[in-house]
């Protein structure tokens, strides 16, 4: 699509040409539907698990807010991520609206209803395939994008119209019929009576109870309509001009069929709600939750990437004997990382990536390093890093291990974008530029294999991370990791500073604290240099100065110190004297965080926006959605984009959005790399000092004056190629840029490896990947697709997800026998219990019973697996009643329920049927 034609979309679907609104009105729009329905969901299965698991379970005050909810789910540091989780699934879903707007079967137009239930069906089908494989990331992507078109059936059909009261059910299952569809020839409107739609509708469509809904085009004088049918309506929908005149869509209370939004956007939360079951049912309630960033385990990964090169064998004994401390202090608590990963590298092999969930399994992998060869003093360390990045989830930790200099340098502006795109912290422990190692390896006669120019790759990479690049001695590497990992575990970790000064300047920073930040510790890596810290009481204490009560602890190792302070509400500083270089981070633990994405704007009068998936353009207007996690009640007072190693900043203009968000505008981002800063107060505070917070992205940020745009739809099917296509501009440079298309599988894949633009100029291209045959269906592939300027002078990027899906032919869920039931329950119902015997089958040629659990019941459950499953059930009197859900291997789920009341005992119906017969004989 050319950047006018998106123009003008942005600006008719910002006037709600095409579907529910996308912007902030007192109509229901799709993220407000959305959220709605994501929180009610996960407030009952919250509620379910409390009870099976024999908990009490509070719920919380309505309107549910993220928060609340995850509070009542009993993991408060869950807040951040599942915020994180619903505002991914929310901007995919209003992406369709930018991306597909001219597309009738993401919206059911144009009587597109067996298109439009086949992009739902899909969709299903490859969230629970990703939920399956542990892929939550791309289950959210995928589930945001299928919300859009479901949600917009509501609306654009006459469903309502109808009478119906409840969700269309068939939209979610290929098996059965989505109702009687009005034929092409048939007509369905007629035209409204003015500016009154209410009785548009033909009567025999709706006597006859036929599916019908809107056509919709925008060019004048131009309409695929078919004589006869309804058209969407509105001010931007040409085909509403050419009889039958006028509309039926509910989009809004201003709608040609306004006056029944409000029952079209109700069915549209129940139908999203019904979706969410559908895909609990077959994933299970606590994956669900973890796909929804709700989890007694922190959403992030922790990965280890070690090189193995000979003269590394020291360090990873350190590393394994301090990983194995690190892992056992996290099992079982909420800073326990999800997933696990390590990535071994040399050269010339890196890999292979190894993820695990179970931290023995982590442990034991260490066993299995060994160290040996090398030679060229230079290992392939991007080529591992990349490789971990582009398999974790956002906002994870990384180690990297080395004494060698990177051999694939070319590689640094895909790391960058890696890390941009995921919010990784990536901290490296290099042991080969240490002073204590040159001395050893002048006594080993050992040449040292990395330098100072070397060192600084990987310094650069840890500053756009928010990382520490460390300098260490092997003996002191167990000290330096326990340092490092202290605090930056931790499931609510925040960032109230960071600073990089390149040339060391002495600078005095200041930081609020508010009182819900706790372990307030400083990160500083430098050389020679000195510090003094202030607190708000006014009370300083040097880096010299062991008297102080300022700090609780300190400590250094190589070029790295770790101060922590006692905390204290209010306005701190620290001045740090140096003409070295050095960086300057400053974390906390809090639940009160902030989320953000930059968006891309509509150049119309009304605001619409999808989230980038590149950097902002240099320049030009540059804006981001912003939400505040941790708390309900807050106020921002600024935003900002600030210069890491500059005072320079910029302000942004804020504007209040929904469900706690906030859309900022700026003139143009800082040409420079930049972090965002957040500064409020929280309401209802102990004090006005208290009151003021501020967070810092760890991660910093780059503009580019180049823009790619990437086709990101689409699943993969195992031995097929797929393609890509996108697009370059290049603004102000010209001439041959270099292309590097690399994805997270390691696939083999085909891509033009330069492109050649003008200034102003654009230039396509096409990725083409093939995922081998025997992939495993529901993994995901991370495409990043890089462009370079001609001698390196601009760089941007497109990282893009998507999943591999094996064809499904099972459609539909396993089925329950009742083999027997025998109960025995009197009175008091605490001394007896009751029984059930099953046989649960799949349909011949389906994929097999996969999993049968409780839903609902308090008894035993017993189950074997095979060619025939069997089930049994025990429980006491006092639960006459059970619910399974039983789950095939393509993920479909249904459930069956009995009860006692259900099936008296038989000399109880003897009893009765005596007693009715006594009667009627009387009578």
């Amino acid at each position: 699509m050319s950047s006018g034609s998106a123009a003008i979309v942005l600006l008719l679907l910002c006037a709600g040409a095409d579907g529910f609104g996308i912007v902030p009105s007192d109509s229901l729009n799709h993220q407000e539907i959305t959220e709605r329905a994501i929180l009610d969901r996960t407030v009952e299965v919250c509620r379910a698990l409390a009870l099976a698991e024999g908990t009490d379970f509070n719920a919380p005050q309505q309107p549910y807010t993220a928060g609340a909810v995850a509070v009542a789910c009993g993991v408060p540091k869950s807040t951040k991520s599942f915020r994180k989780a619903i505002t991914l699934i929310t901007l995919n879903n209003v992406k369709i609206d930018l991306r597909f707007a001219f597309n009738g079967s993401y919206h059911f137009d144009e009587e597109m209803f067996v298109q439009g239930r086949k992009i739902i069906t899909d969709g299903i089908i490859a969230v629970k395939a990703s939920n399956k494989e542990g892929n939550y990331e791309a289950a959210r992507e995928k589930l945001g994008a299928i919300f859009h078109p479901l949600q917009d059936f509501y609306s654009h059909s006459n469903w309502v119209e109808l009478g119906k009261k409840s969700p269309n059910a068939n939209l979610l299952r290929t098996d059965t019929s989505i109702g009687n569809i009005a034929a092409k020839s048939r007509a369905t409107c007629r035209n409204c009576d003015g500016d009154d739609c209410s009785r548009n509708i033909l009567e025999d469509i709706l006597k006859e109870n036929v599916l019908t809904s809107g056509y919709f085009g925008v060019v004048p004088l131009v309409s695929t309509k078919p004589k006869g049918k309804c058209s969407h309506g509105g001010a931007v929908d040409q085909t509403s001009l050419i009889e039958p005149k006028g509309g039926i869509n509910k989009d809004t209370l201003e709608s040609n069929h306004g006056f029944l939004h409000n029952d079209a956007g109700n069915l549209a939360i129940a139908a999203t709600s019904e979706l969410l079951e559908d895909i609990r049912m077959a994933a299970g309630d606590r994956p669900f939750l973890e796909m929804l960033g709700i989890s007694k385990r922190s959403s992030r990964a922790l990965g280890f990437l070690i090189d193995t090169t000979k003269s590394m064998s020291d360090d990873i004994e350190a590393v394994r004997n301090a990983t194995n401390a690190i892992v056992d202090s996290e099992v079982g608590t909420e800073n326990e990382p999800s997933v696990y990963i390590l990535v071994p590298f040399n050269d010339p092999e890196f890999g292979p990536l190894i993820k695990t969930t179970d931290p023995e399994v982590f442990k034991g992998l260490f066993k299995t390093l060994s160290a040996s060869g090398g030679g060229d003093n230079q290992e392939l360390s991007l080529s591992a890093l990349q490789l971990a990045l582009a398999n974790a989830p956002a906002n994870s930790e990384m180690f990297l291990f080395t004494d060698a200099a990177a051999k694939d340098k070319y590689l640094k502006n895909t790391v960058i974008a890696l890390i941009e795109r995921t919010q990784t912290v990536v901290n490296f422990m290099i042991s080969g530029s240490s002073e204590a190692n040159r001395r050893k390896r002048r006594h080993a006669q050992l040449q040292s294999k990395i330098t100072g120019s070397d060192a600084q790759l990987y310094k650069e990479l840890a500053r756009a991370s928010g990382g520490q690049a460390i300098e260490v001695a092997t003996a002191d590497l167990a000290a330096a990791i326990g340092l490092v990992t202290r605090l930056s575990s931790s499931a609510s970790l925040v960032t109230l500073l960071q600073a990089v000064r390149d040339p060391g300047l002495d600078t005095n920073f200041t930081f609020a604290v508010d009182e819900t930040v706790t372990n307030l510790t400083v990160y500083i890596t430098g050389q020679s240099l000195s510090y003094t810290i202030t607190s708000p009481s006014g009370e300083s204490q040097q880096s010299n100065d062991t008297a102080g009560s300022l700090i609780t602890a300190a400590a250094s190792v190589g070029n790295y110190i770790n101060v922590q302070l006692k905390s204290q509400a209010g306005q701190w500083s620290v001045k740090i004297m140096s003409t070295n270089p050095y960086t300057l981070r400053v974390i906390g633990e809090s639940t009160l965080d902030f989320l953000f994405d930059f968006v891309e704007m509509s150049q119309g009068p009304v605001e619409a926006f999808a989230a980038l998936e590149t950097r902002p353009r240099s320049g030009v207007n540059v804006s981001l959605l912003l939400t505040v996690s941790g708390n309900d009640s807050i106020t921002l007072t600024e935003v900002s984009l600030v210069k890491l190693l500059g005072s320079e900043e910029m302000d942004g203009v804020v504007k209040p959005q929904e469900s706690g968000s906030f859309l900022v505008e700026f003139e143009a981002p800082p040409s420079a790399e930049f972090v965002v800063r957040v500064k409020g107060q929280r309401d209802g505070a102990t004090t006005k000092a208290s009151a003021n917070f501020q967070r810092v992205t760890s991660t910093s940020f780059r503009s580019s004056n180049l823009t790619i745009t990437a086709d990101s739809n689409g699943v993969m099917t195992p031995g097929t190629p797929f393609s890509v296509p996108f697009s370059v501009k290049s603004y102000v440079l010209e001439g041959n840029f270099t292309v590097r298309a690399t994805n997270s599988r390691l696939f083999d894949a085909t891509y033009p490896t330069s492109l050649n633009l003008k200034a102003g100029g654009s230039a396509n291209g096409t990725v083409t990947i093939t995922a081998p045959v025997n992939t495993t269906s529901g993994t995901d592939v991370t495409l990043t697709i890089e462009v370079e300027a001609p001698g390196g002078q601009d760089t941007n990027y497109a990282v893009l997800r998507f999943s591999v899906i094996k064809p499904v032919t099972d459609v539909t869920p396993p089925v329950c026998q009742l083999i027997s039931r025998h109960a025995t329950c009197p009175k008091n119902c605490n001394s007896s219990r009751w029984t059930l015997s099953l046989r649960v089958s799949d349909e011949a040629g389906g994929t097999g019973v996969a999993n049968v659990t409780l839903k609902t019941g308090n008894g035993i459950l017993d189950t074997t697996y095979g060619d025939i499953t069997l089930v049994s059930y025990n429980a006491s009197c006092c639960a006459p009643k059970v619910e399974l859900r039983v789950t095939d291997g393509a993920g479909n789920a249904g459930t069956c329920s009995y009860s006692l009341s259900s099936r008296i005992m038989p000399s109880l119906w003897v009893s009765l049927v005596t007693l009715v017969l006594g009667l009627l004989i009387k009578r």
